[in-house]
């Protein structure tokens, strides 16, 4: 019997391979060149497609590498040259010859500086995408390089792909944020469809559907776009629907989406669609039709890479898991370990890619859920061992955690209670271990946090002198032309004395708007500088309450609080670009903050925030973090040396209609208490949140006419108490 089952098996397998190798056969990366017919001058950033989804752009030397599948049409197409059109008959080379295009080689030493820099640019982006995924530092520094190398009067083109690079790069590690930015900068550096179309996927990304569509609507008039970039607009869109909820409109782009990957055969996208369709059906709860898609993504995944028919499968099986059909959920889930197990094994690196998101030691707890849902403990038992086995020496803390747990909890319900303990001693000790490491990985994104707001500075810096410089280079060269104009009319003294003093007044005009301007930008990066400062000085005074709770081993206390404080510093990371935010968004703000520092000193104090009914709070304007920084004082310096129970009040009145007054009250120990409790380090160090919150003030004032003043008082005549007065205009 061993030896029938041991001959199948073989069987499959060689099969199997056989099968492979058929299907592999039909694909294949095929190179060539693009140059000019008459002296072979090569051709660059020549955007080359084929049908079945394969794209690239040609290098300096006009050279490619494209990944076909015999019968594929490829498309060559660039501003430069006629479109020309070849159909993938073998993976021989392909070289295209255009008739009638000259390039005029200059040999002055402006070209050739021209020509070395952009070579320079071109090599600094491609060590930005081989670091792409593995060193998001790496990957960002080459790219402010590249920028950097345009110099001051760099070409707007290759800005703008520097810049798509570099949202790129923010996308692989889930910056969606400053991808969106970056994406935005470079279509105002220079329109490009393709840069638009990856905005609308960051938008979706980072959850802003409709935005996204305002994006992307746009596109569809467009007719330049090659069918793979068409498909991904439909079914970006699709996605954009969906978030919005508006199911019938999703499933309706998704259909054209699926339209156009069938007529062109771009078989990955048919598989994605078929899901997506799917997955909107089953939001909608019409599990005929999800389940009938389904099985389509199934069936079409299977001729994809093996990581992709892995990830379809336990999309299904989840889906079967929700409806309670757990046999069929068991079966796909040992399909899909199976194939895993054998992917792991024989292609080294790809499997590794796929245990990052579907791993052994999830499917395997997977299906240990599934038994124990029908009850099945016995046969629950050995997936659950084998799922912390796993995860032990993958170092998968969540997944051995969540597993030993349910191991013990089955020990318990079979009446084996010593099995139980003893699991359960072992799930305490994985606990502990993962609290340590998520505070480790709390101190690396605050780190991370840090460094990826220097480097955005940087680029935001370089942008800002080319601005300036192109500014600067484009009013010399009008005072040289105009220059040369009057030598030619000397004749003409007297019209020639009017224009030249006409051009003097324009001129001292661009000069004082250029030096106005300019303090202006200075302003802004100033601002941006502080707000910068302000974030991690806040972040880290905000942690000191999560390292509280973790050290006294409260874990649903860690966890709410975890929960609020990510809810609050997603927030003010949202805000950190803004001068001014609406002032009642500011107030839920402050108000989610006095609530976890309530949380920490229950029995420090009390508070209250008053707003005046008669206030329309929402159509005054208020510089982000302004009031927080002295809510932070009144608590940490004020009420919390108090011996008894002290209040914190915050207040909301009108003084006119244009005006109104925030006045931040405590009952603490004073001002004066306060600084005689400090040590002498603390004296020696200046309160860095309150000087930003200062410098920010005068330059905002500055910048808008005295928009914001503040007044700090005793609030009592004997020093006790404190109150802080803040006076908002809202022009």
């Amino acid at each position: 019997m061993q030896k029938t089952i041991y001959i199948t098996i073989l069987l499959f397998l060689t099969s199997f391979g056989v099968f492979s190798q058929i299907s592999n056969s039909r694909k294949g990366t095929i190179k060539g060149s693009v140059k000019g017919k008459e002296n072979s001058t090569p051709i660059s950033n020549v955007e080359i497609s084929t049908s079945s989804g394969s794209y690239t752009v040609t290098n300096t030397l006009g050279e490619f590498g494209i990944l076909v599948t015999l019968g594929d049409e490829i498309v060559f197409r660039s501003d430069e040259i006629e479109t020309v059109y070849y159909t993938v008959r073998s993976f021989e080379d392909v070289d295209v010859l255009v008739e009638g295009y000259v390039k005029e080689i200059n040999n002055s030493s402006i070209s050739k500086k021209y020509e070395r820099k952009k070579n320079i640019h071109r090599v600094l982006l491609d060590s930005a995408v081989k670091y792409k995924k593995t060193d998001i530092a790496k990957s960002i520094e080459f790219i402010t390089q590249s920028i950097a190398s345009l110099g001051k009067r760099g070409n707007k083109k290759e800005l703008a792909e520097s810049l798509a690079y570099l949202g790129q790069v923010y996308v692989e590690h889930g910056q969606y944020d400053l991808a969106i930015s970056s994406y935005k900068d470079a279509l105002n550096a220079y329109e490009n469809n393709s840069v638009s179309l990856l905005l609308g996927k960051a938008l979706v990304l980072n959850s802003d559907f409709t935005e996204a569509i305002e994006v992307l609507n746009p596109l569809l008039k467009i007719r330049k776009l090659v069918p793979y970039q068409r498909v991904e607009l439909y079914e970006t869109i699709g996605d954009s629907n969906k978030g919005l909820g508006n199911i019938n409109e999703a499933v309706s782009y998704y259909e054209e989406g699926l339209v156009i990957a069938k007529k062109n055969q771009i078989s990955p996208k048919l598989a994605d669609l078929n899901s997506k369709i799917a997955d909107a059906f089953n939001s909608e709860n019409k599990l005929i039709e999800a389940e009938g898609f389904y099985n389509n993504s199934l069936e079409l995944s299977k001729n994809q890479a093996p990581q992709r028919s892995i990830q379809e499968q336990d999309k299904v099986a989840d889906f079967y898991s929700k409806n309670n059909q757990y046999e069929e959920e068991i079966s796909l889930r040992k399909q899909s370990l199976g194939e895993l197990n054998s992917l792991s094994s024989k292609i080294k690196g790809v499997g590794e890619n796929v245990k990052d998101s579907i791993s052994s030691q999830r499917i395997n707890y997977k299906i240990a859920k599934a038994y124990i849902a029908q009850e099945k403990l016995e046969e629950a038992i050995p997936y659950l061992q084998r799922s912390i086995i796993e995860a032990d020496g993958d170092d998968d803390l969540v997944v051995q955690k969540d597993a030993t747990r349910k191991l013990s909890e089955v020990y318990k319900s079979k009446g084996d209670f010593n099995k139980a303990l003893e699991t359960y001693q072992e799930y305490v000790k994985v606990v502990d271990t993962l609290y340590i490491r998520k505070e480790q990985e709390i101190s690396r994104a605050a780190r991370f946090n840090r460094d990826l707001a220097s480097k955005q500075s940087r680029i935001s810096g370089l942008e800002k002198d080319r601005e300036l410089s192109q500014s600067k280079y484009d009013l010399a060269y009008t005072e040289q032309q105009l220059y040369q104009l009057n030598n030619k009319r000397q004749k003409w003294v007297i019209y020639s004395l009017i224009i030249g003093l006409v051009l003097t007044g324009l001129a001292a005009f661009f000069f004082y708007r250029s030096n106005q301007q300019q303090k202006f930008a200075n302003n802004l990066l100033a601002l941006k500088s502080l707000r910068t400062q302000m974030n991690p000085h806040f972040i880290f005074n905000a942690l000191n309450s999560v390292n509280n709770f973790i050290s006294k081993n409260d874990e649903r206390s860690a966890n709410r609080y975890l929960s609020d404080f990510s809810t609050l510093m997603r927030a003010v990371l949202e805000n950190s670009d803004e001068d001014f935010i609406p002032l009642s968004k500011e107030l839920e703000l402050l108000e989610l903050y006095v609530k976890l520092e309530h949380s920490r000193f229950p029995d420090k104090f009390d508070y209250s925030i008053t707003i005046d009914e008669n206030i329309e709070v929402h159509s005054f304007q208020i510089p982000p973090m302004l009031l927080q920084p002295y809510i932070e004082n009144a608590i940490w310096h004020g009420l919390r040396y108090k011996e008894e129970k002290g209040f914190l009040k915050i207040e909301v009145n009108a003084i006119k209609n244009e005006t109104l007054k925030i006045v931040i009250s405590d009952n603490g120990i004073g001002r004066k208490k306060s600084a005689e409790l400090k040590t002498q380090n603390q004296k020696k160090q200046k309160s860095k949140g309150m000087g930003n919150i200062k410098k920010r003030i005068a330059i905002l004032n500055e910048m808008h006419k005295d928009k914001v003043d503040v007044y700090i008082s005793d609030l009592e005549n004997t020093g006790l108490g404190t109150k802080v007065q803040f006076t908002l205009k809202k022009e």
